[in-house]
């Protein structure tokens, strides 16, 4: 049987419901010591080399060179992680549902590198300010993972970073339609990461993961970035993860 094919496609096309799709079976993946998911432990994994791979089922999306990566648009995102009382959350948004692309979907705050911006971080940054208000002040940067190409033609990076204290959320309501934290801990579970599997009008069978938390639907390449920081966190401490078949 042909494998299905992954996609990062998270724009929701007429008729398409995400999260009733079928759920594929897959060998599950071990848990994450409570250790790794201390604010000190992923400072600390970042500050060394993790020999660790992207989610398999994705890894061409996250392989460099070629013409579709020469011209893709470059874009930027910050997975915010944020202490509280009961622990690490993280942040995201859902954007507004007027948007053109991807709208009222999960997402980190982020979006396209202008020519402005020296570099991913920068615009990551710029972005999470103007989206939700958090001033550069309040963003510590940890690390930065592989970026993502994705089928809608954006080669995201993904940048890791703590919010400090004293940060005050002030929405873009044109782009943003809501901002909420999801405890670090249930993200990291994967048990919780379902793979779905959709059949397309041209009998081309595509798959994606989501995670629920609450009301909340993850999935796309918001999903498979969370899925990836597992996978960094896993290595990190020297767990050996089994792929999904």
């Amino acid at each position: 049987m042909t494998p299905p094919i992954p996609s990062l496609d998270t724009r929701r096309s007429a008729g398409f419901d995400p999260t009733v799709q079928p759920i594929l079976p897959g060998t599950p993946l071990p848990s994450l010591p409570p250790e790794c998911l201390q604010l000190d432990y992923i400072r600390q994994a970042f500050t060394h080399a993790v020999d660790w791979q992207v989610d398999p089922l994705f890894a061409q999306a996250f392989l460099p060179g070629g013409a579709a990566y020469a011209q893709a648009r470059q874009a930027a995102v910050l997975m915010p992680l944020i202490q509280r009382d009961q622990g690490l959350r993280v942040l995201f948004t859902r954007r507004a549902a007027h948007l053109h692309d991807h709208a009222g979907q999960i997402s980190f705050p982020g979006g396209r590198i202008e020519a402005s911006d020296p570099d991913p971080v920068a615009a990551a940054i710029r972005e999470t300010r103007e989206e939700i208000g958090v001033e550069r002040q309040f963003v510590h940067v940890i690390g930065v993972q592989p970026a993502l190409l994705t089928t809608t033609h954006f080669l995201m990076t993904p940048v890791v970073g703590e919010l400090l204290p004293g940060f005050h959320i002030v929405a873009d309501q044109a782009e943003v339609a809501e901002v909420f934290e999801v405890p670090l801990e249930v993200l990291m579970d994967p048990a919780q990461h379902c793979l779905h599997q959709l059949q397309t009008a041209w009998g081309h069978g595509r798959c994606y993961f989501s995670i629920r938390w609450q009301s909340y639907f993850i999935w796309g390449a918001t999903a498979i970035l969370v899925r990836n920081f597992y996978h960094f966190l896993a290595a990190s401490a020297g767990l050996s993860g089994v792929p999904r078949d």
